[in-house]
């Protein structure tokens, strides 16, 4: 019989971190929650248990992300199940929705938002969790059907604000009615140069290729996105966008270019391009034909 005392240290002892081993005892064990897997220290693993964990650290040891291997991650106040299916959520991430929130609570009574491209749906279901119940509404979207799966999933463990989201499936605005119109609109985008070397191989050989790659500089889709989001805001509304590090002045040009005012480009922890943020005007679209000009 072994306790799990013993097993968090040999965990330790084989992942080289006693946090990260922590995290995998606590999966096996099946505590709900920390203060239940300290609870259960000096009782005895079944060999259910033990299995279990060998399997993670068996998989952990084919060089699986860690996150996929727990099969669940903590994102703000939320917590998501993931997998190979959809990306890592990662605390720059966490900075994009906090933006998108913070600019979402400004519209009263109500705000209607739109997680684009939303993969495990941890920016769209962080903003339905943080959101007042009352007057909110939000879309997450995909192109892919095994992300959606991965967010639904997520959604039904939302809880009771989970009644404020709606499901969409196609790529960017077509997931969406064509009449409606958003107060924020968010994403987390591929970004990423095709051919890049300076991505990690965890990344590279496990997380879905298809919401990293974007084109030879990293920027179709957000181009796809400013191009078609002006028209899909509210007069004042906000598009709000994670980039690459060093994409902020090409993305802020873009912005300009298609009208956008207040156009900010906030950095990350690290100091590196990591969030755009531009507001649409309140007069006429100035790419409009006849925009700003007199009848003759």
């Amino acid at each position: 019989m072994v306790t799990w005392r013993e097993l968090w240290a040999e965990t330790a002892a084989t992942v080289g971190e006693r946090t990260e081993a922590m995290w995998l005892c606590e999966v096996a064990a099946s505590a709900v929650d920390r203060a239940e897997f300290m609870a259960m220290l000096d009782e005895p693993a079944t060999e259910r248990m033990i299995a279990h964990l060998d399997a993670m650290l068996a998989r952990l040891a084919t060089g699986e992300p860690l996150q996929y291997v727990l099969g669940q991650w903590s994102f703000r106040h939320i917590e998501v199940a993931i997998d190979r299916r959809v990306l890592i959520p990662r605390p720059e991430t966490e900075l994009v929705a906090g933006a998108a929130i913070d600019k979402a609570r400004t519209f009263e009574p109500s705000r209607t938002v739109v997680d684009l491209g939303t993969g495990s749906g941890v920016i769209g279901l962080s903003l339905a969790a943080e959101l007042p119940l009352d007057g909110t509404t939000v879309w997450i979207t995909d192109a892919s059907a095994d992300a959606l799966d991965v967010a639904r999933a997520n959604l039904a463990g939302l809880g009771r604000k989970g009644r404020n989201v709606r499901v969409g499936e196609g790529p960017w605005f077509d997931a969406v009615p064509a009449d409606l119109r958003f107060d924020v609109i968010v994403s987390n985008p591929p970004y990423v140069e095709a051919g890049s070397t300076e991505l990690d191989a965890s990344v590279l050989d496990w997380e879905p290729a298809a919401a990293l790659f974007a084109g030879p500089d990293g920027l179709d889709d957000i181009g796809t996105i400013v191009r078609d989001s002006y028209d899909r805001l509210v007069p004042g509304g906000w598009l709000i966008l994670e980039i690459g590090a060093g994409q902020g002045a090409a993305v802020r040009d873009r912005l300009a270019e298609r009208g956008f005012t207040a156009v900010e480009i906030r950095r990350d922890l690290a100091d590196r391009d990591r969030i755009a943020i531009a507001q649409r005007a309140t007069g006429p679209d100035p790419l409009a034909r006849g925009a700003g000009t007199s009848p003759s």
